[in-house]
């Protein structure tokens, strides 16, 4: 940039006379600062990109009655309470950031999926909406293994994430879909403890 000025003074005070109109030579350049503009910003993406990690995938039973040999969360009677989670977290984004704002809806689709012919297929599902400034959520189902449709066997239990869209005048599309996958529950018949 030093050189670029000099150049400029230089060929100002060759064109005008020894004293350049808007110049006074190097004693000004030395005496002032000279202006530099340049921008800069703090990601490649201004406003996004917008991303949600789901983990910690959890099943436990909520009785207190325990099953032999100990009262293992995984196994439950059909009659128990029992519990379904995972943690959906967001990237921190200005886009991200008014997403969470406008209030995005985030559905949590379980999948239950019998092993045998007599465990049954089942589908239970949690929902929220996301509020101002939080980027982590955890998304939790509480049932009844019988009132939820689960027969006595053994379930393998995945979860699906469906991300939008937003609950308010301005709704937008669906913008994120995922899944997750794999723990195990076993249900036995109530009255068997």
């Amino acid at each position: 940039m030093a050189n670029e000025m000099d150049t400029m003074i230089a060929a100002a005070n060759k064109y005008r006379g020894n004293e350049a109109m808007g110049f006074r030579g190097a004693e000004a350049a030395a005496q002032q600062p000279r202006e530099v503009g340049d921008t800069e910003t703090r990601a490649p993406f201004i406003l996004g990109p917008v991303t949600f990690e789901l983990h910690d995938l959890r099943v436990r039973g909520l009785g207190t009655v325990p099953a032999a040999p100990t009262n293992s969360p995984f196994i439950i009677s059909e009659d128990e309470e029992y519990e379904l989670s995972v943690n959906v977290e967001f990237n921190k984004t200005p886009l991200t950031e008014l997403l969470m704002c406008l209030g995005t809806r985030i559905i949590i689709d379980y999948g239950l999926e019998g092993m045998g012919r007599k465990a049954a297929e089942v589908d239970v599902q949690a929902t929220l909406v996301t509020q101002k400034g939080i980027f982590s959520y955890s998304l939790v189902h509480r049932g009844v293994a019988r009132r939820d449709g689960l027969t006595p066997g053994l379930y393998e239990i995945g979860a699906v994430a469906t991300i939008g869209p937003v609950e308010n005048k301005c709704s937008t599309r669906i913008w994120g879909h995922g899944y997750i996958k794999e723990v195990l529950l076993e249900v036995y018949p109530s009255g068997q403890e």
